[in-house]
Order: C-alpha cells, then structure tokens, then sequence
C-alpha cells in the first residue's frame, strides 16, 4: 500500500501473497526476482508474471472472507488476528447454547467441550483443555485451565482452577486458587482466598476462607476453619495429611504433617497439631494463657 498509486489503491482485489508452488519452479524463479519499490524490497508475487512468461499455469482462489487472508507485519495486527479467531470460537459455542455476558471477552486458548445451560461472565480465560458439565457458571476475571467441571459448579469471580477436577454442585472462590492435583467432591466448597495443591476434598466438605491445603485427603462433610494451614514441606520432602469424615477443623489451626487426624474429631482454634489424632476427641495444641497484672506498656513508661 506504501507504493500504490491512487489508481492502484481502488482496485477491490487484491492477492493475498498465500501460494502454493512446486519447489523445483520456486528455486528456479527467486533468483530472477528484483526489488522495485522504495524499500528495495522482493515481491514474491511477481512470481506470477514469472510464471505467466513461461506459460506455466496459474490458479487464483478467490477468499470471500478477507479476515481469511490479513497481513499480520506488527504486535497489533497480531491481536487483531488473535480476537477475529476468538470471537469465531465463542460464537461456535453460543450455538451450541452457552450464554455469555460478551462475545469480545471470553479468551478460548485450548480445546472446550461445554453442556446445557452455562453460563461465562466476562473476562473469563479457557486453556488447554477443558471439560465444562451442564448448568455450570464461571465468574468474572476467572481461568480454568486443563480441568474438568462437573455439572451444577459455580466458579465465582476471580477463581484460578488448573489442573483440577471439580465434582458436581461445588462451589469455589471467590478469589481461589485451586492447583494442579485437587480433587473437590460433590457439594464441596473452596471459598475466598483459600489455595489447595495436589489435595483430595470429600463431598460436602467445606474451606470457606484464607486457608492452604496441600498434600491433603480429606473426608467428607469436613468443616476446615478460616486461617488453617497443611505444613506439608519439612523443608526436604513433602508429606501428607489425612483427615477423616465430619471432622471439625478451628480457626488458625497448624496441622504438621505427616498427620492423621481420624473421624468426627474436632481441633480447637488455634491449635499446632503435630501428633495423630483418635476418632472423636477434641484435640488442643497451644499455649497456656498468661495475663500480667499492672503491666505498663513501654511507650508510657518514664
């Protein structure tokens, strides 16, 4: 375009610069090839008038779609392409029946397979492959990667899942981040700030906030408090965690690994657990309270 005249510029055809051509005529064209514009730059279509001039034959195929054939010389050409392909991709899915809030803001970057009834909100990224069940919503600003969502699974906004298969009807984030590895049964929740790595969560179970499970089975109907944390890594190897059915886990609680805490026991809040825990005790590990009478504070001290 830099060297078309305005003649030139009208024209509505153009070739695309996409051929096909047999190794043995190439080779033996390129080298009769001479730069004719300001760039000093080769053409290779002029191949074709090479071609003609040896009454080879030449076939054009005419693109109808022109989004088929842009040039992409620039990062910005390069994006454009990039959300031409995705909006094609979304709209394969929204003809299958998914919904979406925006068609400009769902990022495919894989291989989807998608149910009934789902519902994505924007800014929502899909890579690798994913395997989305029937009635499932994805939240804004969340990225499932490589992971399996069963039906009835909500994603609330700013949840990262790779890796992971989610059973039905669970619930995870907002703000998760759930790691290669985890398994979360049916009707379990991950909730706000919570990160599980290489973990086994049995259905029913819940971690509702600001919590990090890693190397961990737990069992099912488990209540895992706000601030608990699997200190899986001694430093040399990781170790495991297990953890039972309708066991109650309290807030701020540390569980050492290795650790097996059995069923329906309870750990009281604020607890370092460093030994195996029996069925159905209460388990304590911390310190003793100390309260110092007329006590001053150093900052009114004389």
């Amino acid at each position: 375009a830099a060297d078309a005249t305005d003649k030139e510029l009208a024209i509505r055809e153009i070739n695309s610069g996409i051929m096909a051509i047999r190794k043995e005529d190439l080779i033996r064209w390129l080298p009769k090839l001479e730069p004719a514009n300001n760039q000093g730059e080769l053409y290779l279509t002029d191949i074709i008038e090479l071609a003609i001039e040896e009454s080879s034959t030449v076939q054009a195929i005419v693109c109808e779609d022109p989004d088929e054939v842009i040039g992409i010389n620039s990062p910005l050409e390069l994006a454009q392409a990039e959300r031409i392909l995705q909006k094609r991709r979304v709209k394969d899915l929204v003809m299958e029946g998914l919904r979406v809030a925006d068609m400009s803001r769902l990022d495919i970057r894989g291989e989807v397979q998608i149910g009934k009834d789902c519902f994505i909100d924007v800014n929502v990224v899909l890579e690798g492959n994913v395997k989305i069940g029937d009635g499932v919503t994805i939240g804004p600003g969340s990225v499932v990667i490589d992971s399996v969502l069963g039906s009835g699974v909500k994603i609330h906004a700013h949840t990262i899942v790779e890796g992971a298969e989610i059973a039905a009807d669970s619930q995870l984030g907002p703000f998760a981040r759930v790691r290669p590895g985890t398994f979360v049964g049916e009707g379990a929740k991950i909730g706000n700030f919570v990160e599980t790595k290489k973990v086994q969560i049995g259905p029913g179970s819940k971690a509702n906030h600001l919590t990090y499970l890693g190397d961990a089975d737990i069992g099912t109907d488990c209540n895992i408090g706000a601030g608990t944390v699997t200190c899986n890594y001694d430093g040399a190897l990781k170790n495991e965690t297990k953890i039972g059915d309708n066991v109650f886990i309290g807030t701020n609680s540390t569980l050492v690994a290795p650790l097996v805490i059995d069923s329906e026991s309870f750990i009281a809040a604020g607890s370092t657990i460093t030994t195996d825990v029996s069925n159905s005790v209460l388990a304590i590990g911390r310190a003793k309270q100390k309260n110092i009478d007329g006590w001053v504070p150093p900052s009114k001290r004389k």
